[in-house]
């Protein structure tokens, strides 16, 4: 009979490996060092602003296929996502007041990039054609080295992409994994591309559900309780030293799935090598004095901000590797964000509205060509142990996407036996 599954991390790649087990009838245990689940796609409730706010905005596209794969696995409710009923995506230039959206059309064909009112203001549809460019990048070469050609496609739609996608600015963000968002989202068609993102909460859509279905299913949840060291003999993970207490040893048919940052897991994994470096995001929300019906999102150029998330009364303001802010304090950064987000609404001047900064130093490794090939396999060394992590190698940027197909990696080779040297 198979042993207990032990996955040390409660991010959503560790609950997506986790249900995926639990589902497949293997006895799981996930341990998480912090009070709460979900890493850093989680909710939370600020008392300053009197709502609930999630730590972060994250997009996902109607083409994010282990996004549905496990938002169905965990039960979510049908509508736990929102967005238009077509693909459009609304960008404002701060500098100057100038707006377009980007409208694809159905099909493989991009027939959008033939109409100046589907495509970006400003640029010509040969322009495009550097998406060729892009599909052929080698694992060395950056979005930059591909697209910058075209000044115009490259400041209003793939440097803005760049940022969105990899948190790493073009110049030196990885052109083969900017291609794998592309092949698998715009070049499908407007179905494949359509934005979404949780109608209530991040954790209202990715984690509770979760943790009730592991829950309702008899798997072991232990949040506050973190796995502090990994023993091993010859081929296989013995024992794991969790808190304070003495040495959790494994039965021979037990494994485990090592789901936590990848800091982390070098100083539990001897030998492992990880990407290094990491690239920070900034978010800012703030309460807004009227309540906005339908939902915005908003891409804004030439300014601070990247992107802007209306729900109810609260803005959402996410700016991306965003290293140089990160030492700024929150009182300067939410006046220059407030300007850009008065601007964006057509609010006027209006005075500053209550705010929340939320600064993820480490959010994403960064996903430079150099960082790229420090990326692990999910197999290790030890015959049951598992790597997973948007930092492992899945052949995509580090977001939600690439978070929750790592879990699905590690817990389909534990389940086909292949977790071998």
């Amino acid at each position: 009979m198979a042993g207990r599954v032990h996955v040390i991390g409660a991010g959503l790649s560790g609950l997506s490996a986790a249900v995926r087990l639990r589902a497949a009838g293997r006895d799981v245990t996930v341990w998480e060092r912090a009070r709460h689940a979900g890493g850093r796609c989680r909710s939370l409730n600020d008392r300053n602003l009197g709502r609930e706010i999630d730590n972060g905005n994250h997009l996902v596209l109607s083409g994010n296929r282990a996004v549905y794969a496990y938002l169905e696995e965990i039960g979510a409710p049908d509508d736990a996502l929102e967005g238009p009923e077509k693909a459009e995506f609304c960008f404002l230039d701060v500098s100057n007041g100038e707006r377009w959206s980007v409208r694809p059309t159905g099909g493989r064909v991009p027939w959008w990039i033939f109409s100046p009112r589907r495509r970006v203001r400003g640029t010509r549809w040969r322009d495009y054609l550097s998406v060729l460019r892009l599909a052929r990048a080698d694992g060395a070469q950056t979005v930059a080295d591909c697209v910058k050609g075209d000044a115009m496609l490259y400041q209003r739609f793939w440097e803005p992409l760049a940022v969105a996608a990899l948190n790493t600015h073009a110049q030196e963000g990885a052109a083969s994994l900017l291609w794998s968002v592309v092949k698998d989202t715009f070049a499908q068609g407007e179905a494949a591309c359509r934005p979404r993102v949780a109608r209530r909460s991040l954790s209202a859509c990715f984690v509770d559900p979760a943790l009730a279905r592991l829950t309702a299913s008899g798997a072991s949840v232990r949040l506050g309780v973190g796995v502090k060291a990994i023993r091993y003999n010859g081929d296989r993970v013995e024992a794991l030293q969790v808190g304070d207490g003495e040495a959790l040893v494994l039965e021979p048919e037990d494994a485990v799935v090592l789901a936590v940052p990848p800091a982390a897991a070098t100083d539990l994994v001897p030998g492992l090598v990880a990407p290094r470096t990491s690239r920070a995001i900034l978010n800012c929300h703030f309460l807004l004095p009227n309540v906005h019906q339908r939902p915005i999102m908003l891409g804004l150029i030439s300014g601070m901000s990247h992107w802007l998330f209306v729900r109810g009364d609260v803005a959402s303001v996410t700016v991306s590797a965003a290293d140089e802010w990160m030492d700024v304090p929150p009182d300067r950064l939410a006046r220059r964000i407030w300007f850009e987000v008065t601007a964006a609404l057509g609010m006027g001047p209006a005075p500053l509205a209550r705010y929340r900064i939320i600064k993820e130093r480490r959010a994403t490794f960064a996903q430079t060509p150099a960082e790229l090939a420090r990326r692990p396999r999910p197999q290790t060394q030890w015959r049951n142990m598992m790597l997973a992590g948007d930092w492992t190698d899945t052949r995509l940027p580090a977001t939600i996407e690439g978070s929750l197909q790592s879990g699905h990696n590690a817990a389909t080779i534990l389940l086909a036996g292949a977790a071998t040297p």
